[in-house]
C-alpha cells in the first residue's frame, strides 16, 4: 500500500470553443497527489489517499471520482471547509497554466491527529506539490513524516510540483523544498521546477546538489525529451542518467507529472526498490516516461490502466 498525502482540488477547464457542448468550464477532479493516488490505482497499485474532502459538491465529486479508480479513501478527512479550485488555460503548445482559488480552502488545514490515520506499518509515504509547501498544513505534513523516518524504516517520495504564483518568497520557497529533498528517498521535479529554484544552475548540477542533501534517487521530467536521474552512487561521482522521451501526438500535458510519479512509485515499488540500491532505477525511469506520454496522447488528468500500460509496453518492443 502506498499513502498518498496532498490536496485534492477541482480543476476547471475551458470547454472547447464550437465543441457539441455549452460553453464555459468543465469540473474536472485534480490535484498533484490526487492525481497520483489515481495513477497509482489504475497501475494495479494499492493506494491510499489521505486528502481534506470538503462535503460540498465538487468534494462529493473528488470522493466519487477516487472511489469508482480503486483509490482507498479509508484514511480521508471529511472536512468542513470548501474545496479548492484551479482555473487551467492552455497555452499554443497545450501546456497547462493555471489560477488557484484555495484562501481557507480544506486541502491546507491538516492537524496531527489526522495524519495519525496512517498506519505505524505503513512503508511507503508520497506526498508534494501545494500541500507540501502550503501552511498551516505544510508543517504539519512535513513534521510526521521526520517522525515515521525517525521511528521505522519507510520509503518517502516527493515532487515538489512548484507553482511560481504561489510562492512569492523564492528563497523560503528553496529552503522549504530541500528540507524536504532531505526527509525524501525518491524526489521528482521538473526542468521547469529546477531552472525557477535554481536559476543560472545546470541540472545536472542540482541533481547532485540533492543528491547530496540525502536522497537515494532524483529524477528531473523534461517534456517529449524524457528524464534524467541520478541513484545508487555517490552525489559526488555519481554519472547522471538518460532516458530518452516517448513520440505522442500531444491532446495536453495536463496531468503528465503527476502520472510519471506514480509510474515510477509503481515500477519502483514492483522492483522492490530499497534506498541506495539503483539497479531497478533505470527501467522504472522509463516506465514512467511511457506512463507519461500515454497521459499526453488523451484530454485531461487521464492516466493509463495496467492493460494499457501492458499493450503500449508489447507495441514498443
Amino acid at each position: 500500500m502506498v499513502y498518498v498525502i496532498g490536496e485534492a482540488l477541482i480543476d476547471l477547464v475551458m470547454a472547447p470553443a464550437g465543441g457539441p457542448g455549452p460553453t464555459g468550464y468543465l469540473a474536472h477532479p485534480g490535484g498533484s497527489p490526487y492525481n497520483v493516488a489515481i495513477g497509482l490505482a489504475r497501475l494495479g497499485q494499492p493506494a491510499r489517499l489521505l486528502a481534506r474532502l470538503s462535503g460540498d459538491a465538487f468534494g462529493r465529486q473528488l470522493r466519487a471520482h477516487a472511489e469508482a479508480n480503486g483509490v482507498d479513501l479509508s484514511c480521508a478527512v471529511d472536512a468542513a471547509e470548501q474545496s479548492t479550485l484551479a482555473v487551467v488555460s492552455l497555452d499554443a503548445e497545450r501546456n497547462a497554466e493555471y489560477d488557484f482559488y484555495r484562501t481557507g480552502t480544506a486541502d491546507w488545514q491538516w492537524s496531527d491527529a489526522e495524519l495519525d490515520r496512517i498506519p505505524a506499518d505503513a512503508s511507503w509515504l508520497h506526498t508534494g506539490s501545494l500541500a507540501s509547501w502550503t501552511e498551516p498544513g505544510a508543517g504539519v505534513i512535513a513534521g510526521q513524516l521526520r517522525r515515521r523516518r525517525q521511528r521505522q524504516p519507510v520509503v518517502v517520495s516527493y515532487d515538489p510540483n512548484i507553482r511560481p504564483a504561489l510562492l512569492p518568497d523564492h528563497r523560503q520557497a528553496l529552503d522549504r523544498v530541500e528540507a524536504m529533498v532531505r526527509l525524501a528517498d525518491v524526489v521528482k521535479a521538473s526542468a521547469e521546477d529546477l531552472a525557477w529554484l535554481y536559476p543560472g544552475r545546470g541540472a545536472d548540477e542540482v541533481l547532485r546538489h540533492w543528491r547530496g542533501l540525502g536522497t537515494a534517487v532524483v529524477v528531473m521530467t523534461d517534456g517529449g525529451r524524457g528524464a534524467r536521474f541520478l541513484a545508487g552512487q555517490s552525489a559526488a561521482d555519481g554519472e547522471v542518467a538518460t532516458v530518452p522521451g516517448r513520440p505522442v501526438e500531444v491532446v495536453d500535458t495536463v496531468g503528465a507529472g503527476d502520472a510519471f510519479m506514480a509510474g515510477l512509485i509503481n515500477a519502483l515499488v514492483a522492483g522492490g526498490f530499497a534506498p541506495g540500491a539503483g539497479s531497478a532505477v533505470a527501467p522504472a525511469v522509463a516506465e514512467a516516461v511511457l506512463v507519461a506520454a500515454l497521459t499526453c496522447a488523451r484530454a485531461g488528468a487521464n492516466p493509463p490502466t495496467a492493460a494499457e500500460l501492458a499493450a503500449a509496453r508489447d507495441q514498443r518492443d
